[in-house]
């Protein structure tokens, strides 16, 4: 973790009803642990409104009097999402168990009797998986404070663009030759489009950004997946390529897969990556640009286009610097920093490959959430 450096999570919440299973696990932990207890569901409530902010994971037995483990399972995973949740339960319990589970967003699962090396190990993996969230929400209010400025910046001369763009389009007619006014009205109507793309995807990745931090990570069989390869088809659809630059570009969908988490995001970083690859294809003679998305053998969505290449003493340095070779575009280098740092966001990444003169090919990396074990059993 080279972002953000953090104590290892050491505060724990147990929760049972039996006060001997409670003094038996604080003794099992307490040299590695800190460890709070409760003797239910509404006492789990009360510490966790006092402490939240301590408690890294809940631990909480399944059969309690009044409400039971699965009840506060799942109030815990709406008021406190960061909390890496396990169940303990008894062997008899596992056929009541699933909808509890699929809903509650169990880590892991601890069968009775207690295993001391069972606990230290699923509370290791409970430990660094409170890491990883603590470090994504981090990424996340980082992206989230750079696309406010983004936005506060931007919003008011890329409107004020479009409605420009508008009035030049309605002005012409009258004043200049048929010819003319169909090419300066082209040119405004292009002007138009490309700021009201801007507009609609700045909006959407900010709120993107801002629903993903504000909610848990979710659900590994969620039915609500947006699919790589309708995010593609969605940026072929929208893009405002100019001249007969669709025609360049050709997907061969290799496999297809769910992009769980910030898919407004992913579908941003698309398009700054296809807009990098236009740009440098501009001048070649029979000019390729081509998605590959495929699960094989990890799950990737490739950019490749036969441009020019990106020069070796900028390859090394594209991700970390903020180098371009498109300065006098306007480039600032800065695009594939920030594209990276939202890959990078939820488990994810960008790797690039690239010679002078033999193209480039850009690859977002996802993670496979569908193959991370729920069960500690399986």
């Amino acid at each position: 973790m080279s972002e953000v450096q953090q104590a290892r999570p050491n505060v724990v919440l147990y929760v049972d009803d039996e006060d001997m299973a409670r003094k038996y696990f604080a003794r099992a932990v307490g040299s590695e642990y800190e460890v709070l207890v409760a003797a239910g569901a509404d006492e789990a409530m009360a510490t966790l409104r006092a402490e939240g902010g301590r408690i890294a994971i809940l631990v909480t037995d399944f059969r309690m009097p009044g409400r039971d483990g699965g009840d506060l399972l799942r109030e815990v995973a709406q008021a406190y999402p960061q909390i890496v949740r396990i169940l303990v339960t008894a062997y008899a319990d596992k056929d009541m168990l699933l909808q509890t589970v699929n809903s509650g967003e169990v880590f892991r699962i601890l069968e009775k009797p207690l295993s001391v090396s069972d606990v230290r190990q699923v509370l290791h993996l409970a430990g660094e998986r409170h890491l990883e969230r603590a470090l994504r929400q981090h990424r996340l209010m980082a992206i989230d404070e750079t696309l406010a400025f983004l936005a506060h910046e931007l919003n008011t001369p890329l409107a004020a663009i479009a409605n420009f763009a508008r009035g030049i389009e309605s002005r012409v007619q009258g004043e200049y030759s048929e010819q003319r006014q169909g090419e300066i009205g082209q040119a405004a109507g292009s002007m138009y489009d490309n700021a009201q793309y801007c507009l609609a995807v700045l909006s959407s990745f900010l709120e993107s950004v801002r629903n993903s931090a504000a909610s848990k990570t979710p659900a590994a069989d969620a039915g609500t997946d947006v699919s790589a390869g309708a995010l593609v088809a969605s940026l072929l659809d929208t893009y405002p390529f100019a001249g007969g630059q669709r025609q360049w570009v050709e997907v061969d969908m290799q496999g297809d897969f769910p992009v769980q988490t910030l898919p407004n995001c992913v579908a941003l970083v698309l398009s700054s990556v296809m807009s990098n690859a236009l740009r440098a294809l501009a001048d070649v003679d029979q000019p390729s640009l081509r998605f590959v998305v495929t699960t094989q053998p990890n799950q990737e969505i490739r950019i490749c286009d036969n441009g020019p290449g990106i020069p070796p003493e900028v390859m090394g340095r594209l991700l970390v610097d903020p180098v371009t070779t498109h300065a006098s575009a306007g480039g600032s280098g800065l695009g594939m920093i920030f594209c990276n740092r939202v890959m990078q966001s939820f488990g994810g990444g960008i790797r690039i490959a690239s010679a002078p003169g033999a193209g480039t090919t850009v690859t977002l990396d996802f993670p496979n959430f569908r193959n991370r074990m729920i069960r500690s059993d399986r």
